[in-house]
């Protein structure tokens, strides 16, 4: 091999080797924003156990409907009336719903929600509005919000308890109904 044909071989190399780290470099990149751009456009869950707990349509009603966790998964309960014998009823599903559904729902901008939730046939939805966006809305006197069955209203959070209610009264109509526990 000649001198001449060994500087060649040299710089063929040398050239070769610059253009496969410039490819893996470029290819490297151009990995790391797309994985980027994946991850942007990736909504985070919402925290749902923003909606444990009870909630009525009147904030001086009691609790009609309960949201709880049990075994790892959402549900949600309502009142039974006193001839029961029990004061809540059989647990539902309830599931995360994604932001972008929020209009099917609601007549508010999903970027002023925290998180939704509803039953899988979608006859009941809730939706927690952020706190500083209720707060300046003059239509809304709660932070959640309900859809039961084609319509939309403010809803109240409120203790749960183990009184019954009879949901086919007037609810106006101030009815005690003793607790189930009590009258054994």
């Amino acid at each position: 091999m000649s001198l001449r044909s060994n500087i060649s071989y040299k710089r063929l190399s040398h050239l070769m080797v610059g253009i496969v780290v410039s490819s893996a470099l470029l290819l490297s990149a151009c990995n790391d924003s797309n994985t980027q751009a994946d991850t942007e456009m990736v909504e985070p869950a919402a925290d749902l156990s923003i909606f444990e707990g009870c909630y009525t349509v009147s904030d001086d009603e009691p609790a009609q409907i309960k949201v709880s966790q049990q075994d790892g998964a959402w549900v949600m309960q309502m009142k039974e009336p006193a001839s029961t014998k029990r004061v809540w009823d059989d647990a539902e599903p309830l599931e995360g719903i994604e932001k972008s559904d929020i209009p099917t729902f609601f007549s508010i901008d999903p970027d002023n929600v925290d998180a939704v939730i509803g039953r899988p046939d979608r006859v009941l939805v809730l939706a927690h509005v952020k706190p500083v966006y209720a707060n300046i809305d003059p239509l809304l006197d709660s932070e959640y919000l309900s859809y039961i069955y084609r319509g939309a209203n403010t809803i109240y959070r409120v203790e749960c308890d183990d009184v019954n209610t009879d949901i086919l009264a007037n609810p106006h109509a101030n009815i005690v109904i003793d607790n189930v526990n009590d009258s054994v």
